[in-house]
């Protein structure tokens, strides 16, 4: 929900902190930072000592997920399946999970004066209380994990969860979106995962928690770890809008890998069904960021935040370039239900060029975090309205993953999680 302006300059005070090097806050100026906090980062077995050993990992990727929490200066957050890696191993790339015992939580955090604090640190767990693992799911349909080093494989999990972003209800419960099937979960105030919504025909199974394959079935064909990537809520908490991260794999990976064209659903929290359907098209990579040397697939939605009746803000990036849009879908085709929800329509949606059959949400640049703020990491994945004028971004800094010591020990990247305050230099809505 839209909080009045003066409630986001309350948090702007709460928060304030100078940014050396950062723009002016004189609104006619452009854009402006008013707080920029770095996350307490402690060591994994001291959030969950259950952890057997963390390879000297310390808590990260919260900001996969950003949602204010109701009172100034403080945000819920989420993180993803937690550290994971994809070294080559005899020619074989891999994916690794250097502390396989990790459950993806849920994060509270407080920022007062520029410095930030963990208010609340809630593993997610299955209905026995036990945690869900970020683990893979099924052989098939998630890549094999392995261990630390990409040696040994490690079992599929159906209860693992990559978590990407989050919302919150007035009642205290959340909701949460996940990469792996892909997945929309509702959770109660306490992590504990009440419903999972997936994919029809998906046929998960063996979970710890209710399934129901009740999402449009051309969802599993979504790309591998390019699941359900943004959630927002609009502002009577009626429906949900979820963004899967980059085109499906419709017909094949080839063709998800070159397209521009993405999809964002809303679903009914009364029916708890999926009512809409859109298309978006990505930006063009040969511009919005020459580094990547033309690979579209490079391309991704990271980010959703609910920005009045039928506008999203749209969080798109590389891991280089982040740009936030904004977006309003009151007049754009709704697909659901139509020929593009089905594998045998040829051209598939995601091979379209020509999209003038279709009406696309109206787009407009809202922000350039990386031109704002240089130092800031381009893998912003976490964004919020505070109010009209006012945003959040925060990074996910994937745990601080590098490369790993002979003893096992992880040699951290050095960068930190990050929570920036952003004034606008026009109201959202304009």
């Amino acid at each position: 929900m839209l909080r009045p302006i003066s409630a986001g300059l309350a948090l702007a005070a709460a928060v304030a902190l100078s940014v050396p090097g950062t723009a002016s806050a004189d609104h006619a100026k452009g854009p402006a930072v008013v707080a920029d906090a770095t996350l307490p980062a402690p060591p994994l077995k001291q959030v969950q000592p259950a952890i057997a050993d963390d390879h000297g990992i310390k808590l990260g990727g919260v900001g996969s997920g950003l949602f204010p929490a109701g009172e100034p200066g403080e945000f819920w957050m989420v993180t993803d399946r937690g550290p994971n890696g994809q070294p080559t191993v005899n020619g074989e790339k891999r994916r690794t999970f250097p502390v396989p015992e990790f459950d993806p939580a849920i994060v509270k955090v407080a920022l007062k004066h520029g410095k930030a604090k963990i208010k609340k640190y809630l593993p997610i767990v299955g209905a026995s209380g036990k945690g869900v693992t970020g683990l893979s799911d099924q052989a098939g349909h998630d890549e094999t994990p392995y261990t630390w080093d990409g040696l040994t494989a490690l079992p599929y999990n159906p209860n693992g969860l990559d978590t990407e972003d989050l919302v919150r209800t007035r009642e205290g419960d959340f909701w949460l979106v996940d990469e792996y099937s892909p997945s929309l979960l509702h959770v109660s105030r306490k992590g504990q995962v009440l419903e999972r919504y997936v994919p029809s025909g998906l046929n998960l199974t063996g979970t710890d928690y209710p399934v129901k394959d009740t999402l449009p079935a051309i969802l599993a064909s979504r790309q591998q770890n390019r699941g359900f990537e943004g959630l927002a809520i609009s502002a009577d908490q009626r429906t949900l809008f979820l963004a899967v991260q980059s085109p499906l794999a419709n017909p094949d990976k080839k063709t998800g890998k070159k397209s521009r064209v993405g999809r964002i659903l809303t679903f009914d929290l009364r029916s708890r069904t999926v009512t809409g359907e859109y298309a978006y098209q990505l930006e063009d990579v040969t511009t919005f960021d020459p580094k990547v040397n033309g690979d579209q697939s490079e391309m991704k939605i990271s980010g959703l935040a609910y920005a009045g009746r039928g506008r999203l803000l749209v969080d798109e990036r590389t891991d280089n370039v982040a740009r936030i849009y904004q977006i309003d879908l009151s007049k754009a085709t709704n697909l659901l239900g139509g020929p593009f929800d089905s594998p045998a329509t040829t051209p598939s949606l995601e091979a379209l060029t020509d999209l003038s059959a279709i009406t696309l949400p109206v787009k407009s640049l809202v922000l350039e975090p990386n031109t704002l703020i240089p130092s800031l990491p381009g893998k912003i994945e976490g964004v919020a309205v505070l109010d009209p004028w006012t945003v959040a971004l925060a990074n996910d800094n994937d745990f601080g993953l590098g490369d790993f010591d002979s003893n096992g020990k992880l040699i951290d990247s050095g960068v930190p999680s990050r929570v920036v305050i952003v004034k606008l230099a026009k109201p959202l809505g304009r």
